[in-house]
């Protein structure tokens, strides 16, 4: 997710000509990113066991990256306000290096989560300017165009991430993986230095803007209901590896498939996402987290059949595909006079549920087994669904376009 700082003065100040070559190294840098986030879900047992420590420590790593999140998604675009965007974005590409290569060279636990801590800066910081980042690249008339090939690095990475990380990682290990990592961060550093034009500083951003957002009515309890989708989300899709093998019975190569399965569903999930929506806005958001709970409950109770366990995390997929746009769409009804720090104030939310997401689910991975943070992620999704069923409303849309996620 992005909050989308400055954007309606990039639009108003739309360059003469689109520069396409920079907008495509833009979503490279964003599928390069998500890769690198999502890389220690299809590692995190050979990771584990590299540094002699548990899943659920290994986990921590995950979590790590999201707390490193928030605070970038707050606090980056004020700390670098006087700084040219060009730089910004090549900062972050070294950032992303530098993770990589530490996460590959970790002898310890503790350089592990300081490697996974910096990619979290590159990650927030990044994803706070992506979609003004667009905007200021690309002529008005092509910014939706633009926004489109930008945010489709997400569904890459979902696509290709996992499945990729488990194949590999049993070719060349879990620090071959992070390695080749890091060689992508170095293609997008040079991509965008050759690319990317000079874009002065805009605006004056100030991160009490953002927490002032919840001082407005009918904020609190939506942000509490996206906290316990994605914290539930990230409970167990963070060990999905280990109750894949343990519970499941994959191998390697199955592993590789069902990751594979899911991100192809959740590919169309986030696709299609669009249909939902115009049946009713607050209706799929109740849904969704109601049939991601009942997913993880029948994964708790069929987990040994690996067909029945495809079936249900592709359903999953599809689902987790539908929730970001959803949210997104809430964000721009209800809080369209405020966009950019409402956006700003729901990735800084995202993140922390990530983050204690991924922590709770390993403290019950490490006490309850596999199946335990499965559970967990089903309790949280369940107070999802209620939340937005029993305490929310929403207006009726003013539009027909659905936000761009």
């Amino acid at each position: 997710m992005t909050s989308l700082n400055d954007s309606a003065d990039a639009v108003s100040r739309s360059p003469v000509t689109s520069s396409w070559r920079a907008v495509f190294a833009i979503a490279f840098s964003v599928a390069c990113l998500l890769t690198a986030e999502f890389l220690p879900v299809s590692l995190l047992t050979p990771m584990a066991q590299g540094l002699d420590i548990s899943e659920g420590m290994a986990g921590q790593s995950v979590a790590v990256t999201a707390f490193a999140a928030i605070f970038a998604s707050l606090f980056a675009t004020s700390a670098t306000r006087g700084l040219d965007r060009r730089l910004v974005v090549l900062g972050y590409a070294v950032l992303l290096i530098l993770s990589s290569l530490l996460t590959a060279i970790a002898g310890s636990f503790t350089v592990l989560l300081i490697g996974r801590a910096l990619l979290g800066l590159a990650l927030g910081g990044f994803w706070a300017m992506a979609a003004s980042l667009a905007m200021r690249l690309v002529q008005e008339k092509d910014v939706p165009h633009a926004l489109a090939i930008v945010f489709g690095g997400v569904s890459i990475a979902m696509v290709i991430a996992a499945p990729l990380g488990s194949t590999l990682g049993a070719v060349i290990g879990w620090r071959g993986v992070f390695a080749l990592a890091a060689a992508l961060g170095v293609i997008s550093l040079i991509w965008q230095a050759l690319t990317v034009p000079s874009l002065p500083a805009r605006g004056r951003a100030r991160p009490g803007d953002v927490f002032a957002v919840l001082g407005r009515g009918g904020v609190p309890l939506p942000m509490l209901a996206i906290f316990a989708v994605f914290g539930g989300q990230f409970a167990f899709f963070t060990y999905i590896r280990p109750f894949l093998e343990q519970v499941s019975g994959f191998g390697v190569e199955g592993v590789a498939f069902v990751l594979l399965v899911f991100g192809l569903a959740n590919f169309f999930g986030t696709s299609l996402s669009s249909f939902a929506l115009r049946r009713g806005l607050k209706a799929t958001l109740a849904t969704a987290p109601l049939v991601l709970a009942l997913c993880a409950l029948a994964l708790a109770m069929l987990g040994g059949s690996q067909p029945a366990v495809t079936l249900i995390l592709a359903a999953w997929g599809f689902t987790v595909g539908v929730v970001p746009v959803a949210w997104s769409t809430w964000v721009t009804r209800e809080l369209g006079d405020d966009a950019e720090n409402a956006g700003g104030l729901q990735v800084a939310t995202i993140q922390l549920a990530n983050t204690c997401g991924a922590a709770a689910g390993g403290l019950v991975f490490d006490l309850a087994g596999a199946t335990g943070p499965v559970l967990a992620g089903a309790l949280l999704l369940l107070a999802s669904a209620l939340t937005v069923a029993f305490g929310m409303t929403t207006r009726p849309s003013r539009r027909r376009s659905v936000a761009a996620f």
